[in-house]
């Protein structure tokens, strides 16, 4: 099976040499987003809660060219500026994927980029 990429115009362009997604073996692969307007690149305003409902709005986007949704995620790595911010995050989280959850890793990551709360990244299966 070949690989293709995946790229939605209602999640943000890459801003590096990286895809928003890529399919190999019958899995998605996508990228860490952060919470950036796909309209203006900006960063949404507010604290962790508003931040993870941004990224995670950008990964279904993504898994929506893919013809797939939240419940085909089978993985995420969620990375969190403060461990602090475990609780917002989770709320959020869990109405998105909390469904049937995925598996899950949640880490204390320092220096996420543009210094934001919290990045997911997720792998799905068809």
């Amino acid at each position: 099976m070949p690989t293709k990429y995946v790229s939605s115009p209602h999640a943000p362009k890459p801003i590096g040499p990286y895809s928003q997604g890529v399919i190999s073996g019958g899995l998605l692969f996508c990228s860490g987003q952060i919470a950036l307007d796909p309209l203006t690149n900006e960063l949404v305003a507010g604290d962790v809660a508003a931040q993870t409902e941004r990224v995670l709005q950008n990964l279904i986007a993504v898994l929506g060219e893919a013809k797939m949704g939240p419940e085909n995620v089978v993985k995420t790595t969620v990375y969190l500026a403060d461990m602090a911010d475990f609780p917002k995050m989770n709320e959020v989280y869990g109405r998105y994927l909390g469904q049937k959850p995925p598996a899950r890793t949640t880490i204390q990551a320092a220096g996420l980029p543009r210094n934001v709360r919290v990045e997911i990244d997720v792998i799905a299966a068809y």
